[in-house]
């Protein structure tokens, strides 16, 4: 950090305690910048500064402040006018209060800055100050002037060093009027429970793991038109159905993060489970009572071959011994008949057919 060079040189007004700082910038851009070209030939087109009174380019050194005035006349502001307001803040940070940093509204918050202690005499000052935003838990409130203009900072403690977050003022934020749907809408509990357990499903993150994938797909463009190659080809979108149903929706982002996850949904595996009982009760349910004296085709598939073959040899001894039965019934029938007819015509017959039969 004592390399970065330094954007504001000043101190810290802790009461009467002044600790001489530099203000160094906390975060820097990392976004791809382009220039504008002439797209017919590839010329650079740049931007240059022209004197409107005397038409011609100016350098940089002899371009200076000035206000506009309601009726369009300029009046000049140097440095030197800048420098000379009657502020306690023109080079100074002084902190006016301490509060507990939820006081801060997030859409308050603004560029980051690390304040760096300016030489020996503010090493035991500065430390002073961080250890005692350490222990008191707050952070602490100050004005400065930066660029032209008197700002709001909040200082904290970041690892060793003291921050500052630039602050907008209170009536810089604006209110969030028409914002909000207008129409009342009613968010069922079941809803709320859904969008808990996606929440709990997509979990927390760290921030550390993220990073700009689209300026790495920019970096890989450029690399491959340096190349000569052609760019890589972007990956077609899903194709999803458009979801109308909220409850739907949730469900399924509740799903798809598990499955991302690795995890199978505790409601899919019971709904497998019972999709796999339904069809034995279904055949125990459905299955026709077999008439007596027929043989099942169901028996003779799942049976074995050596069982098969008892059971076919039980069924010709069984059919044999049946048609034997049958036979001899019918063929007793037939000499019944016969003797009965005859005994109507002859009775003397009968008697002696009987006695034979005996």
């Amino acid at each position: 950090m004592l390399h970065v060079r330094s954007i504001w040189n000043g101190a810290i007004s802790f009461g009467l305690v002044s600790i001489p700082i530099k203000l160094v910038n906390a975060t820097e851009s990392r976004s791809i910048s382009f220039r504008q070209i002439h797209t017919e030939d590839g010329g650079r087109i740049r931007y240059r500064k022209v004197c409107e009174l005397e038409d011609r380019e100016v350098t940089q050194a002899e371009i200076g402040k000035a206000y506009e005035d309601a009726d369009g006349s300029l009046i000049p502001i140097t440095d030197e006018d800048l420098a000379s307001l009657p502020l306690p803040t023109a080079k100074t940070i002084e902190i006016v209060a301490f509060v507990p940093d939820d006081r801060i509204d997030p859409l308050q918050m603004d560029a980051a800055y690390y304040l760096a202690a300016s030489g020996a005499p503010a090493a035991k000052p500065y430390t002073l100050l961080r250890e005692a935003l350490k222990r008191s838990n707050k952070v602490a409130i100050a004005k400065f002037a930066l660029r032209g203009r008197e700002r709001l900072g909040m200082l904290r403690v970041v690892g060793d060093a003291i921050a500052m977050h630039g602050l907008l003022w209170p009536d810089e934020v604006r209110e969030p009027e028409g914002v909000a749907p207008d129409a009342g809408v009613t968010v069922r509990d079941k809803e709320l429970d859904l969008a808990d357990a996606l929440m709990d499903t997509l979990g927390e993150v760290d921030l550390d793991d993220l990073h700009d994938e689209y300026r790495e797909a920019v970096e890989e463009v450029i690399s491959a038109k340096v190349a000569g190659e052609a760019p890589p080809e972007a990956p077609e979108p899903a194709k999803g159905g458009k979801v109308l149903d909220l409850m739907a929706a949730l469900e399924k982002s509740v799903r798809d993060a598990k499955e991302s996850r690795g995890e199978e949904p505790a409601e899919e595996a019971e709904e497998a489970a019972e999709v796999r009982r339904l069809p034995a009760r279904k055949s125990a349910r459905t299955a026709p009572k077999q008439p007596a004296g027929r043989k099942s085709t169901s028996k003779k598939t799942a049976a074995k071959k050596t069982a098969a073959s008892a059971k076919k040899t039980t069924a010709k001894t069984t059919s044999t011994s049946t048609s034997k039965s049958t036979a001899r019934s019918t063929q007793a029938a037939k000499k019944s008949t016969t003797a009965k007819s005859t005994a109507k015509k002859t009775p003397a017959r009968k008697t002696s057919a009987r006695k034979r039969t005996a």
